[in-house]
């Protein structure tokens, strides 16, 4: 049963805080007063380090989270009455986000977010109505989990580069192909996929999207090992799989518009990286037993305004998707300036700890940091890579010449 607030409570956030704050204090245990140091796990990874079990283990906890607070009325809050939201502004989202901070829940992992706030989303303004019934409230409350089967090993950041093959076949599509880095891929229901269509077109023009279950005969997934040890990466293989025209998502031919839009949700969500770990950096700060430097704290002050700006351009990507506008430039803005933002932190860290960062002495909140600095540089190619960030930036906000485009 939902939570009844009188619609006045709603639009005072302050009251909306204090309403989250009591459900929350219903359901969780709060993290204690040194704001969670030294209790619970440490991890600040950027890409998770699990095993394919840790994995299927981890994300089953999540989605029984997701679950309880979507049934109580406190998920999908942005999003109509119709798919189990609320109807509130983007920003009543954050608000709950960091409330829930001060209380022992489940984080949301990579392709948790991707779920709820790239694929649903890209279903609200590309899919049938039927696609819409099917997917969208299931999605929000995590029944159906989806990846995104977008790079490939030939055309990583040229995403109108893709080979895998869609072959209309009656009322039927053959999918040849292989796509690679799909996170979540072995626990998720659900993929989204950009295929070619058309090989005769421009490659923007013959590309078209698809939603393809991932249990579906012909579909291969192998986890990619990664360098700080885990394996929630991997490589899915696409061999005579054959699904309905309905699985068809957008028209024929617009499968470029359809992942710009994933795109723009994708960087959106990469842009929260970038501000989401100053409070760490602070906590940490305050446990290190020693003042800071000139230097350290000039590091530490620069991570809190960037993560204050990289919140505020979030807001902004937000609120242009919320109105219906196709995404602008602003989602390659905040995805380019929170992968400065995790380099800087990882550089800052590393400052404040020394040695502590690369040796495990068992000591909590030091050599956690680790898997940041290794999985950081991995979002410069997430999501897009830099380049294509700054041509996005330099041809739709400085005005600059295109690249020519065959």
């Amino acid at each position: 049963m939902k939570d009844d607030i009188a619609v006045e409570e709603v639009a005072d956030t302050a009251a909306f805080r204090q309403h989250a704050r009591q459900w929350l204090a219903e359901v969780a245990a709060p993290v204690d007063a040194q704001g969670g140091w030294g209790g619970g796990e440490d991890s600040v990874a950027v890409f998770e380090n699990w095993t394919p079990e840790e994995e299927r283990q981890r994300v089953g906890v999540m989605r029984a989270w997701e679950q309880q607070r979507f049934d109580a009325g406190w998920g999908a809050l942005s999003w109509p009455a119709e798919y189990g939201g609320r109807g509130l502004p983007k920003h009543y989202e954050q608000i709950f986000a960091e409330e829930a901070a001060g209380y022992d829940v489940p984080k949301p992992n990579e392709l948790i977010a991707v779920t709820q706030q790239l694929i649903a989303p890209t279903i609200a303004r590309w899919g049938t109505e039927e696609q819409k019934q099917t997917f969208i409230r299931a999605l929000l409350r995590t029944d159906l989990l989806a990846c995104q089967l977008f790079s490939e090993p030939e055309a990583g950041s040229d995403l109108a580069g893709v080979r895998t093959q869609a072959v209309r076949d009656g009322d039927e599509w053959v999918l040849n192909g292989q796509k690679v880095w799909t996170s979540g891929a072995l626990v998720a229901e659900y993929g989204e996929a950009i295929c070619r269509t058309d090989p005769a077109a421009a490659k923007h023009a013959g590309l078209t999207a698809f939603m393809v279950p991932l249990d579906a005969p012909g579909v291969t997934i192998r986890p990619i090992r990664q360098m700080s040890g885990g394996a929630t990466f991997n490589e899915v293989f696409l061999d005579g799989v054959r699904i309905p025209d309905s699985a068809r998502l957008g028209p024929e031919g617009s499968g470029w518009r359809v992942a710009l839009t994933t795109l723009a949700a994708e960087r959106l969500d990469s842009g929260s990286l970038g501000s989401g770990t100053i409070d760490k950096v602070l906590s940490l700060v305050g446990h290190l037993g020693r003042d800071l430097d000139a230097a350290e704290t000039d590091q530490v002050a620069d991570l809190y305004v960037r993560s204050m700006a990289g919140r505020i351009t979030g807001l902004r990507v937000r609120a242009q998707m919320a109105s219906g506008s196709d995404p602008g430039p602003e989602a390659s803005v905040g995805k380019l300036y929170a992968t400065e933002t995790m380099r800087r932190t990882s550089e800052a860290v590393a400052h404040l700890l020394g040695p502590r960062i690369a040796a495990d002495t068992g000591e909590w909140g030091t050599f956690g940091w680790s898997e940041h600095l290794l999985g950081a540089p991995g979002y410069r190619i997430a999501g897009g890579s830099d380049e294509i960030q700054r041509n996005i930036i330099a041809e739709r906000v400085l005005g600059l010449p295109k690249e020519p485009k065959s």
